[in-house]
């Protein structure tokens, strides 16, 4: 920290409140956790952001945060990493996902029509239950084999195939009452 060693930083005991803790792990972590989330992120409001939700982890579990200074340190950064690397993962599935969505894009045509129709299905999508629409996208739209689909959701591939079924019948009719009529694509 700045050069300081840490004994003449650190409190010399951790309090034992979770609000005193947590706001001690602040004062004593925050500038180190700034400086490698800067190195992480693109900006610096991104990078605040990380380390605030790494603290807000370390607030809602505190019995997860190690009682030692060295652990704790370590734990956070941990978070910290894995924080960042969801965000990559996100941000590279978005990127796939727009990919597809452009080589799927008509060249010709009607490029509102297509944006209205994209629109009514991600809207007809967010109607499902969680599961169901991670089933549907995971089949239909990327294209993942019921096997693949069941081992990542750690269900069995019968319940796949509830779930594209039950999910189907009703992303149907809620395009069908969106004034579509069945079987048109």
């Amino acid at each position: 920290m700045n050069g300081v060693p840490m004994a003449e930083v650190l409190p010399a005991t951790m309090p034992v409140d979770a609000a005193d803790r947590l706001a001690t792990l602040v004062d004593v972590h925050y500038e180190r956790l700034y400086r490698l989330a800067r190195r992480l992120a693109p900006a610096a409001d991104e990078a605040r952001d990380l380390v605030q939700e790494t603290f807000l982890k370390a607030a809602r579990s505190p019995a997860a945060v190690p009682a030692d200074t060295h652990g704790a340190e370590a734990w956070l950064v941990r978070v910290l990493v894995n924080l960042r690397r969801d965000q990559w993962r996100k941000a590279r599935v978005r990127t796939r996902h727009n990919e597809a969505i452009r080589r799927s894009a008509p060249t010709t045509g009607d490029a509102e029509a297509a944006l209205v129709a994209r629109a009514t299905v991600w809207r007809a999508l967010d109607r499902l239950a969680p599961r169901r629409r991670a089933v549907i996208v995971m089949h239909e739209l990327e294209g993942l084999p019921i096997a693949s689909i069941a081992s990542l959701l750690g269900i069995t591939a019968i319940t796949v195939r509830w779930h594209l079924s039950v999910g189907r019948r009703e992303l149907a009719r809620f395009l069908e009452s969106r004034g579509g009529p069945r079987g048109e694509r």
